[in-house]
């Protein structure tokens, strides 16, 4: 079996080019990379040439067209920063629900920390930031303060009980086993 080991390229049909163009290049911060007016497509760079490349179909006026959903990965500062910076741009970002929101939220059985918006031809897109922490899949999807509380406490009963551990080896107190 040949293992695929990474996405290269997507491809969404637009009602306008020259608008989706505007917005993948100017909103999303895509690098145009190559536009094809005869076929109505264009293709964009998703970060370094030549690693990833979203590709726009000219659809044209369509009483019904098909919507996608697409990801882009960014670090954890960008996607902190991208609700703000894509409200300043006239975006509304939502969270996983389809609500405006203020904050990302997090996928905790991967964990991952998102923020979507829609382009201007309705196809959900996603910032996505894969986060540090251990997955949790138990907790589903959370309000980004939620996560960062969870492992908050998380962290502070790990710290209490690896001093709790260092206190009693140095006084020589045993802790009583479990049977």
């Amino acid at each position: 079996m040949i293992e695929a080991r990474d996405l290269f390229e997507v491809h969404l049909t637009v009602r306008d080019l020259d608008d989706a163009i505007r917005f993948y290049r100017d909103i999303v911060g895509l690098t145009l990379a190559h536009v094809t007016k005869g076929r109505q497509s264009a293709f964009l760079w998703i970060g370094t040439a030549r690693h990833a490349m979203l590709g726009l179909w000219a659809s044209g006026p369509a009483p019904q067209m098909v919507t996608s959903h697409t990801a882009f990965r960014v670090n954890e500062e960008d996607i902190l920063a991208a609700p703000d910076w894509l409200r300043r741009a006239g975006v509304v970002p939502l969270d996983f629900y389809g609500k405006p929101t203020e904050r990302p939220v997090v996928l905790g059985w991967m964990p991952a920390a998102a923020v979507y918006f829609r382009d201007p031809d309705g196809h959900l897109l996603e910032y996505i930031a894969m986060l540090p922490q251990e997955p949790r899949p138990g907790s589903g999807v959370v309000p980004w303060r939620t996560w960062e509380l969870m492992h908050h406490e998380c962290e502070q009963a790990r710290a209490f009980y690896s001093s709790s551990a260092r206190a009693s080896r140095r006084s020589g107190v045993s802790r009583p086993s479990v049977n």
